[in-house]
């Protein structure tokens, strides 16, 4: 059985590394708010080539912090509106709707299922308070003409950065393109963590402190609490571990890039659409490689008779779902066409080469 992806092996990579760490937090006795969080952070920042990280407890904290930060800085208020993809995870609009925003869906691009920036302008109003873009599936996703946009109307550029940690638009990184960014380190990740882990990223000194005091139950003093705040916290175990795993990323990511070029390469089917290989490499990181076919199950069946393991990345549309029952008699045609016809390959830096191969010639030979 080829895995869709082998947690195990992906962190059995860097065993020695992780168990030492680890061990010696155990042994430091100081579980939370100490020098592995200082350290992780401080690293990440680094990474990203921004002013500010802050670890805390998920990615759907660290979007949901973002916002709920520009509320108490007097920035946004209960109603606003904010642009999102209608094609993301529903983590994106959760962070919105938690906070009494109002989530406004933009189509995506049908070439790389990230939101159509063309599409953006037309759906900004005078509530118009923020654009959350989101780089899904690995792939950056910011232009020069958003920015402006932005500028011109004085709103706020949050990334949704839970899948593209490493990626680049000009040079520049994901979580540090727009105003502030979350990220996810979800064990699945290209960098995850033993369990559920997110962090922010800004260069907006208040923003960061006041994330910081509203993700440790709005005190910045213990027992004094200035504002109603979360408990949402990164702890020194998973720290350490994505400590250790932050130095393997870039070349984890280079292991993706050089399957998905295979895959893009080699894949020879006219019933599979595959993904764009960007013309510059560094801007997509391949959390997932997503293909689409209009017989979705009926070639995951396949796969699956043949010991290959897939998975789709997503079902249902968040504007589509349950919970959302407000927005299910809106229609959006591109969104509805990916998620019924996207299914992902496995992908991960410790696919082997022969892995790939199978992979490759059993989609070729689909009948």
């Amino acid at each position: 059985m080829i895995k869709f992806l082998d947690l195990l092996q992906v962190n059995l990579a860097h065993q020695q590394e992780i168990e030492e760490r680890m061990l010696k937090t155990f042994r430091s006795g100081w579980y939370l708010l100490g020098n592995e969080v200082k350290g992780f952070e401080q690293n990440l920042a680094k990474y990203i080539g921004i002013k500010h990280a802050i670890g805390v407890a998920n990615g759907l904290d660290a979007l949901r912090l973002i916002f709920k930060t520009y509320i108490e800085l007097g920035i946004m208020q209960p109603g606003d509106e904010v642009i999102v993809p209608a094609n993301t995870y529903i983590a994106s609009i959760l962070a919105i709707t938690d906070n009494n925003l109002t989530p406004v869906f933009v189509e995506p691009d049908i070439e790389t299922y990230n939101i159509d920036l063309n599409k953006i302008e037309q759906a900004v109003t005078l509530k118009t308070k923020a654009v959350m873009i989101v780089h899904l599936y690995g792939q950056a996703v910011f232009s020069d003409g958003l920015k402006a946009l932005a500028q011109q109307h004085n709103l706020k550029i949050i990334e949704d950065n839970a899948q593209a940690i490493g990626a680049e638009y000009k040079g520049t990184k994901t979580g540090n393109l727009g105003d502030a960014a979350g990220f996810s380190f979800y064990p699945g990740k290209n960098l995850g963590a033993l369990g559920d882990a997110g962090a922010v990223t800004t260069n907006d000194d208040a923003l960061a402190q006041t994330i910081r005091t509203l993700a440790n139950y709005g005190s910045e003093e213990k027992y004094v609490n200035k504002y109603q705040g979360l408990n949402s916290r990164l702890d020194e175990i998973q720290a350490a571990v994505l400590d250790v795993k932050l130095k393997y990323l870039d070349a984890e990511n280079d292991r993706r890039r050089e399957i998905a070029k295979y895959y893009i390469d080699n894949i020879n089917h006219p019933d599979i659409i595959l993904p764009l290989y960007p013309a510059d490499e560094n801007a997509h990181v391949w959390h997932l490689f997503v293909i689409r076919t209009k017989e979705r199950n009926r070639l995951q069946q396949y796969l699956a008779w043949n010991d290959i393991q897939t998975l789709i990345h997503y079902p249902t549309p968040p504007a589509k779902q349950e919970a959302y029952a407000e927005y299910n008699h809106l229609t959006f045609a591109v969104t509805e066409q990916i998620h019924e016809e996207v299914l992902s390959l496995p992908i991960s830096p410790v696919l082997t080469d022969d892995e790939v191969k199978t992979i490759v010639n059993t989609l070729n030979t689909y009948k």
